[in-house]
């Protein structure tokens, strides 16, 4: 029998119980709740990663195929590096560049060359190690007044989705949505009380007692009654907790993108998107860089990194993802799928709390997702666009609405006044101003002023005057 010695020193490609062994540990794909619970988290963030992709697909006439391969490669990836649902998201600020009215629309080369450049500064940042000293000193009032303004940000579209119709190419609101039909108000409310009926707050608390006995008032353990009131409100709600209320709207939802127009069976296309490297010109990287890279750089660093590691913290603490691992993965992801066309990509912390909020808790989650995605970009390449442009988009808002309450609820845990006052002006500045960044800066000034506010300057200098007066006199 080999001995342990000898076995480490044999090269891992010749020993299968080596490779065994190291999977087992590396593994981050155990499931932590069940497999419905994962499959349900597995569609948290498509309320955010359909309409972008949808408008970019339309309007600027990206490959949606070669972006689902893409995407799915990054999603089975990070799922396996980080080992919780960590969500591949677009690039949403230069996605909003790219598809405004207000100029003219981005070409794709210029859209690859804005996430390619905004990309390469993450990775700079991630692998020097700036990236962790920056998440080290941010105070974290601030860093939640970005997570309370994204997720307020995310549950007004939601709302607007829901209320009203839609038209992505123009990222204008249409008239009132109607309250029949098969994107009518009836549907979306309807997939709102399903959900909250499911999945209640969202936590994992509601499980461990019967919600509906205050723990006050719950009967002594040695109660034959209390004993089974519990017994019974603990299965009721397991079972409730097993179904994946997120994934059924979401297979409703596609389910009835083929009963509004049937006739998009006839214009499918079977087989992947043919892939092929994107020819980027000088003037595609100057405008891609001014017009779209320098407003993403600083959301990515506050949104996609310091955001996104402040929440897994909070929902994972037994699970350390690091500030420079993000943004290299981040850096990683683009500087390779921009190359060929596919959606610049980032992780979002709206992403993560959407996951999280319909049953994620492993990379297993997002590998689910990227063997969707996979096989659904190999299937019907850029054609399945045209069942996208069918969903209901009522479902869509209900999908986002959760995912933005769940990341704005990650503020709850300010412990004074004055973290509460920092942390709401943040949010206020970010929201009124559309910039992250804006209300990131004010955050850090108002932040600076209230800690100098309360030092106490007093006994160091008047111990500084009684010196320099005892120096005089001798």
């Amino acid at each position: 029998m080999e001995s342990q010695e000898e076995t480490a020193r044999t090269p891992l490609l010749l020993n299968p119980s080596r490779w065994r062994s190291y999977i087992t540990r590396s593994s981050n794909f155990n499931l932590k709740t069940n497999i419905w619970s994962e499959l349900g988290g597995s569609v948290g963030d498509l309320g955010t990663y359909i309409p972008i992709v949808l408008a970019l697909s339309l309007v600027n006439h990206l490959d949606l195929g070669t972006t689902l391969i893409f995407t799915a490669f990054y999603n089975i990836v990070t799922g396996s590096l980080f080992g919780i649902p960590m969500p591949v998201q677009p690039m949403k600020s230069i996605a909003a560049v790219a598809i405004s009215e207000s100029q003219t629309h981005l070409t794709i080369p210029q859209i690859m060359a804005a996430g390619i450049s905004t990309a390469s500064v993450l990775l700079i940042l991630g692998a020097t190690g700036l990236m962790s000293v920056f998440y080290k000193f941010i105070p974290l009032p601030v860093v939640r007044g970005v997570q309370l303004s994204q997720g307020l940000a995310f549950a007004f579209t939601a709302i607007k989705y829901i209320r009203y119709d839609q038209n992505f190419t123009t990222g204008k609101s249409g008239l009132a949505r109607p309250w029949l039909g098969l994107d009518g108000l009836v549907l979306s409310l309807s997939a709102i009380l399903f959900i909250i009926l499911v999945t209640g707050a969202g936590g994992d608390d509601d499980v461990n007692r019967n919600p509906t006995i205050p723990q006050s008032e719950e009967p002594d353990s040695s109660s034959s009654n209390g004993s089974r009131r519990r017994g019974a409100g603990d299965r009721r709600l397991r079972i409730l907790k097993a179904i994946p209320a997120a994934l059924l709207v979401f297979m409703f939802g596609l389910l009835l993108c083929f009963v509004r127009d049937p006739s998009i069976v006839k214009s499918l296309i079977f087989g992947p998107s043919r892939i092929a490297i994107v020819k980027i010109t000088w003037e595609d990287w100057k405008i891609g860089f001014v017009r779209a890279a320098i407003p993403k750089i600083p959301l990515s660093v506050l949104n996609s990194v310091i955001a996104v590691c402040k929440l897994s913290t909070d929902l994972f603490p037994d699970r350390e993802v690091t500030a420079a691992s993000v943004s290299v993965s981040v850096g990683l992801m683009n500087l390779v799928g921009c190359w060929f066309g596919a959606m610049p990509c980032c992780h979002g912390a709206g992403g993560l709390a959407g996951q999280y909020r319909f049953g994620g808790r492993s990379g297993a989650s997002v590998l689910f997702l990227g063997i969707g995605k996979l096989i659904l970009g190999l299937v019907f390449g850029n054609s399945f666009v045209r069942i996208l442009s069918e969903f209901p988009i009522g479902i869509l808002g209900v999908m986002l609405l959760f995912s933005g309450i769940e990341l704005a609820m990650a503020s709850r845990d300010m412990k004074s006044k004055e973290e509460s006052f920092v942390m709401l002006v943040c949010a206020a500045v970010s929201l009124t101003g559309s910039s992250a960044a804006l209300g990131f800066g004010v955050g850090i000034v108002v932040f600076v002023l209230v800690k100098l506010r309360n030092m106490d300057f007093s006994s160091n200098w008047f111990s500084k005057c009684e010196s320099s007066v005892d120096a005089n006199d001798n």
